[in-house]
C-alpha cells in the first residue's frame, strides 16, 4: 500500500509551541472561529477571519453548523492542552476543541473550486482513511495498490457514494507524524446531514454551499486555523492566545 502525498502537508500543519504562554500563530492571516454555547453543544456558530494590518476582520455573516452528538472535548493540536483535562478518544462523539491547521480537501469530483496551492484528492475505492488506532497509519490517507480485499482495508475505506463526504476539508486533530493512537481521527468539514437537524461522530458540518465557498477561501500561504472553543473558554483564551 502507498501512503498519500498529503503526509508531506501534515507535516506542515504542525506547530512546535514556545517553552511559554501559546498564541495563534503570528504569520496566520486566515482564520475559521467556531464557538459553542458550552463544552456539551452540537451546535457552533462558525465564521471565517482574515487578519489585515494585523487586525482580524470577518470576512462574511457567521453561520451555523453541527459538532459531535456528545459536544466538545480538549483535542490535540497546535495549542497547550490543559493539565488534567480529559482529551478527546475514538468513538467518544465529541468535537476536539483547541487550535488546529487546515489543509487538504478530498471529494467525489475531478476539480473543485480551491486556491492553487491547496491539495485536493479525488477519492476512489482505493482511498483509506485509518481509523484503527493498533495501525501505524492511524489518521491517515493510505492509497492501495489494488482494490480493498480484506476485512480491515474494507472498513478503513473513505465513504463511497455518501453525500455528506461528497466533499471534506481535513481538520489537523492529532494529525501525523505525532498521532497518538486512540486520540482520534478522521476529523473534517464536511456536509451536514438532514439539512442541519443531525449531530456529528466529531467533525464540523455546515450547509454544502457555505462549506464549498469556505474551501475555495482557504489558502495555505496564509497559513489557516481553526479554532474552537465553548464560548466562556473563548472569552477567557482570545486575549492571551490573540484570536479574532
Amino acid at each position: 500500500m502507498l501512503i498519500s502525498h498529503f503526509r508531506l502537508l501534515f507535516l506542515t500543519l504542525i506547530t512546535l509551541l514556545p517553552a511559554g504562554a501559546f498564541e495563534l500563530p503570528a504569520a496566520s492571516s486566515q482564520c475559521v472561529l467556531g464557538i459553542a454555547d458550552n463544552w456539551d453543544s452540537s451546535k457552533v456558530t462558525l465564521c471565517l477571519y482574515q487578519k489585515n494590518d494585523g487586525q482580524w476582520k470577518p470576512a462574511a455573516q457567521p453561520w451555523q453548523g453541527r459538532l459531535g452528538k456528545s459536544g466538545l472535548v480538549w483535542g490535540l493540536g497546535a495549542h497547550p492542552v490543559p493539565s488534567g483535562a480529559t482529551t478527546k478518544k475514538e468513538g467518544d462523539w465529541r468535537s476536539p476543541a483547541g487550535v488546529f491547521g487546515i489543509g487538504g480537501v478530498w471529494g467525489t469530483e475531478a476539480s473543485i473550486r480551491k486556491t492553487p496551492k491547496l491539495p485536493y484528492r479525488q477519492v476512489t475505492a482505493r482511498d483509506l482513511w485509518v481509523e484503527d488506532p493498533s495501525s501505524p497509519q492511524y489518521n491517515q490517507n493510505v492509497i492501495l495498490d489494488h482494490d480493498p480485499a480484506t476485512d480491515w482495508e474494507k472498513k478503513q475505506q473513505m465513504k463511497q457514494n455518501d453525500p455528506a463526504h461528497a466533499i471534506q476539508l481535513f481538520i489537523a486533530h492529532n494529525a501525523p507524524p505525532k498521532a497518538v493512537p486512540g486520540a482520534g481521527s478522521s476529523i473534517f468539514f464536511h456536509i451536514w446531514r438532514g439539512g442541519g437537524s443531525k449531530p456529528t461522530a466529531g467533525c464540523t458540518t455546515m450547509e454544502e454551499t457555505k462549506l464549498r465557498w469556505l474551501i475555495a477561501q482557504i489558502d495555505p500561504a496564509k497559513h489557516p486555523y481553526y479554532v474552537l472553543l465553548p464560548k466562556a473558554e473563548y472569552e477567557k483564551l482570545r486575549g492571551a492566545w490573540k484570536l479574532p
